[in-house]
């Protein structure tokens, strides 16, 4: 017989207590979240503690809280996602729901227990926010693309390349003393960056929506010179390998400056860009819906499409108000587009300040802050419509899910 605290959703927990009655466990402790869980853990007489493997009911404080009580904490993982979030905060006992509970309870037990294996290998795609000269909003588009993302269901990593002006841990909340980036192309320039290595050095930004991994970008514009592009080649190389979709925010230039040097191998503080770039299985080109905006834009796209051609690109105007374009903006905007540029069907993102605003002030996603607003509407259809392939969802069996009888 066992003590036993539990942390997990109601629906969930209706499932495993069926379990826990008929392996013989005692349940000491039913809570709500981590943190009541961390409270109570020294009283509550607990030997084990089986949580779910999700920000509410994990977290590095009931980690530590175990540690110091002796307690074995276990982690329910609904799929890669939950298994990449415990791994985030070192832990290691982790089981798979698909597993099924003889593998809970052997971990409940220690006997035996490994690692969570990885994932069959993948190969994520790589989707590029370039946008030209003028704050357009390609860190803004790129933070909720990669939420949205999240949201959805899918592991992702948000990778700051802009050589120029990185803004991405800002935008977040997140410190950025230690570049992720940057790390990542080190490592991968001495052949030691793997799955490992990209989660250590990688942050977490925690959403009840959706969480996602970040690596930040350089703090000081003066480090370009360690983004090589055949370091960033690599280092997307291997996030393909890491997660199902890496949204890169970029810079602005596409200038090839080594027409301009003398020395032909030195580095190039564009280099980056252009491989990301080039690399990127989808480049979202953003602009700002204004007269200089789409003037800027409409220059710059003809650059971007001798750099990665015209088949990946997908253009997403931002900022759409009748104040900077006149009546029925977004149709303006479109005609501009299309008499201009020869481009069609480009994606409309209207122009909220105080949505923004608060999200800015606030270090969140527009999901986190404004789930409801037109701004994140807008997004979240580009998203689906554009990024992400309809599948048609089949119901997964397992111990934990199984279909109600009617």
């Amino acid at each position: 017989m066992t003590a036993l605290a539990i942390a997990v959703p109601v629906a969930v927990e209706d499932r495993v207590n069926a379990e826990l009655v008929r392996h013989g466990h005692v349940v000491v402790a039913r809570c709500d979240n981590a943190d009541e869980l961390a409270s109570v853990l020294a009283l509550s007489g607990a030997e084990r503690a089986l949580v779910a493997s999700e920000p509410r009911y994990l977290t590095s404080r009931l980690i530590a809280e175990a540690d110091v009580q002796g307690v074995r904490l276990v982690a329910l993982a609904d799929g890669d996602s939950g298994s990449r979030f415990a791994a985030s905060l070192g832990l290691q006992e982790v089981v798979l729901v698909d597993a099924g509970w003889e593998a809970v309870e052997a971990a409940l037990r220690g006997d035996d227990l490994r690692p969570v294996p990885a994932s069959a290998s993948r190969s994520g795609q790589v989707i590029a926010v370039w946008g030209p000269a003028g704050s357009p909003g390609r860190t803004t588009v790129a933070v909720n693309v990669a939420a949205e993302l999240a949201a959805a269901g899918h592991t992702v990593a948000l990778a700051d390349v802009d050589t120029h002006s990185g803004s991405v841990a800002p935008t977040l909340g997140l410190l950025d003393e230690a570049p992720g980036f940057a790390a990542a192309c080190r490592l991968a320039g001495a052949d030691s960056l793997d799955l490992q290595q990209l989660e250590r050095i990688g942050e977490r930004y925690l959403s009840a929506h959706g969480s996602f991994w970040v690596l930040t970008g350089i703090g000081r514009p003066s480090r370009w010179p360690e983004l090589s592009a055949s370091r960033v080649a690599a280092t997307l190389q291997a996030c393909r390998e890491w997660v199902d979709y890496t949204v890169v925010d970029t810079g602005f230039s596409l200038e090839n400056d080594e027409e301009i040097s003398s020395d032909l191998h030195a580095p190039r503080r564009n280099a980056a860009t252009i491989a990301a770039l080039r690399d990127a299985d989808l480049v979202i080109a953003v602009g700002a819906a204004d007269p200089v905006g789409l003037s800027r834009f409409l220059r710059a796209h003809v650059d971007l499409m001798e750099t990665v051609g015209t088949d990946r690109v997908l253009v997403a105007m931002n900022k759409i108000r009748t104040g900077a374009i006149g009546p029925s903006p977004a149709a303006q905007v479109a005609n501009s587009l299309e008499r201009f540029g020869g481009i069609s069907d480009p994606a409309m993102i209207p122009y909220d300040r105080p949505t923004m605003d608060a999200a800015i002030l606030a270090g969140k996603t527009l999901y986190d802050v404004a789930p409801k607003s037109a701004v994140r509407t807008a997004v979240g259809q580009l998203v689906s419509s554009r990024i992400v392939p309809p599948t048609v969802a089949e119901p997964r069996r397992s111990w934990l899910r199984r279909a109600k009888v009617s």
